[in-house]
């Protein structure tokens, strides 16, 4: 599967985290990403992407990593103000389960889970020649834009990152920014 056509981004140790952008997503990232020993994090709140780590055996920074990158792209990103923090449940993929009357894009999830609370901030760069965002947690060189919640639209933050990459010299269209950053409610600054 190609998984630049879902959310994704590199951990600092360089594991790939893979989630959807929406519930048909959903369904086809935990069909096709999953397996039993992948750490899976997912906001405790519905509305947010599986996030998948692609590894049997994550670090305590790849888990947070990817619980981070789930909050940002989860509904509640936009309910959260400036200082709050969002929670995001971490559980194995042998603990998903599915019903006949389970929505699209909807799991349940058996046994114990962990619940790490986690500052939904982002950071812009260039991952595997893609223009890709990370949790702004991630020891990550060559970042260039931070983004947190906020109050500018996403309209008004694609004008704000493309003025940003632009004085970069970095060659990137407003689609690819637009394709990448989280739902409105943004706000940036440039690193």
């Amino acid at each position: 599967m190609d998984y630049m056509s879902y959310r994704w981004f590199y951990t600092t140790s360089n594991k790939l985290v893979v989630g959807g952008k929406n519930k048909e997503q959903n369904e086809l990232v935990i069909k096709n990403f999953l397996k039993p020993d992948y750490v899976v994090a997912h906001t405790s709140a519905p509305g947010s992407p599986f996030m998948i780590i692609q590894s049997s055996n994550p670090s305590k920074q790849d888990i947070n990593e990817a619980a981070v990158f789930c909050a940002c792209f989860s509904k509640e990103w936009k309910r959260v103000s400036k200082n709050n923090k969002i929670a995001v449940d971490i559980f194995k993929g042998s603990q998903i389960y599915k019903t006949k009357t389970m929505k699209i894009g909807t799991f349940g999830v058996k046994g114990n889970k962990k619940t790490l609370n986690v500052k939904p901030e982002l950071a812009l760069l260039i991952q595997k020649g893609k223009l890709s965002v990370v949790p702004k947690i991630s020891k990550i060189e060559n970042t260039f834009i931070e983004i947190k919640p906020g109050k500018l639209s996403k309209e008004q933050t694609v004008e704000e990152i493309y003025r940003v990459i632009k004085d970069k010299s970095i060659k990137i269209s407003k689609e690819e920014i637009m394709q990448v950053i989280p739902s409105d409610c943004l706000n940036v600054k440039a690193i």
